[in-house]
């Protein structure tokens, strides 16, 4: 999501680089934010409490207008680590769900904060587990939680290859959101935050494990689809489509129609990839111009 104007500020009082003293302790990495300077930072979680908020006496100072001024807290009892909203606006998230006033963290978990997610790092083996999570930052969108563009673009190459070598087809579905910008404006950009994740899992639902998923860019999203004709690649628009139609989004108690417009292409003979993902593309516009809701080949 490109809409957001966030500007965020970080105390050096946790923030260590990779083989600094202390980096086998508990840790959050942020693993998504409109603040390109932040993503992929770890915070070692060494003192306790670690305050998160739009004030400038926190640890972590995120600016915002979905963040509090003290938003939440990062506590710890024995060994174990909690998560505690502060009585923030608009709620403080793990793993999707709004928690209630304190959570009991576990490895793994993502905690959001307006529009920050940082992922929980816990155990011996965290400093592997850093390394991990900052090589999968490479191919996964950390909103969604599904693959990014650049393992798209690398995958499609190699189903290109194959599908050459093998003489079969190879199609490219792109879809986007109607008036997403619409969504963010009268329901928030958490609620635009929640449509996109929830989306991104009605489609996973259906898809088989060999057709290829990605968030192409913010509300944009592509599908390569191996093996399948350009009729095949339409019907799946189409039941795509009408699924996420059908499908209650509703955030917070409010209900947020969505609809999908797309496009779907075929690999010509002499396509390179980028003449695939083009020719999608130029479909998805077509079917925007036709009034939208609909898919287009």
């Amino acid at each position: 999501m490109t809409e957001y104007d966030e500007k965020t500020r970080v105390t050096e009082v946790v923030q260590q680089p990779p083989g600094a003293p202390g980096t086998g302790s508990d840790c959050l990495v942020v693993i998504y934010t409109p603040e390109p300077a932040l993503l992929g930072k770890r915070f070692v979680l060494e003192q306790s409490p670690i305050r998160v908020g739009r004030g400038a006496d926190n640890h972590i100072v995120l600016e915002g207008d979905s963040v509090s001024r003290r938003h939440a807290y990062f506590d710890r009892k024995g060994l174990q680590w909690f998560v505690i909203d502060d009585n923030s606006t608009n709620g403080t998230y793990v793993n999707e769900e709004q928690i209630a006033v304190t959570h009991a963290l576990t490895n793994g978990d993502r905690v959001k904060v307006g529009p920050t997610i940082l992922k929980f790092l816990s155990g011996a083996d965290a400093e592997a587990k850093y390394h991990e999570e900052i090589y999968r930052m490479t191919i996964v969108d950390g909103l969604t939680q599904i693959h990014n563009k650049r393992f798209l673009q690398e995958e499609l190459e190699r189903e290109l290859m194959r599908a050459r070598r093998h003489n079969r087809h190879l199609s490219a579905l792109m879809f986007d959101i109607d008036h997403f910008k619409r969504i963010n404006d009268q329901y928030g950009h958490l609620a635009g935050d929640h449509v996109l994740r929830e989306l991104a899992r009605v489609v996973q639902e259906r898809i088989r494990r060999d057709e290829i998923f990605a968030r192409w860019g913010g509300e944009e999203f592509a599908l390569i689809l191996p093996e399948t004709p350009l009729e095949g690649a339409y019907q799946l628009g189409e039941d795509l489509r009408a699924r996420i139609e059908a499908h209650r989004f509703v955030f917070q108690g409010e209900h947020i129609p969505v609809t999908i417009s797309g496009g779907a292409a075929l690999l010509g003979e002499d396509d390179s990839s980028a003449d695939l993902i083009k020719a999608a593309d130029a479909k998805l516009y077509e079917a925007k111009r036709s009034g939208r809701n609909r898919i287009c080949i």
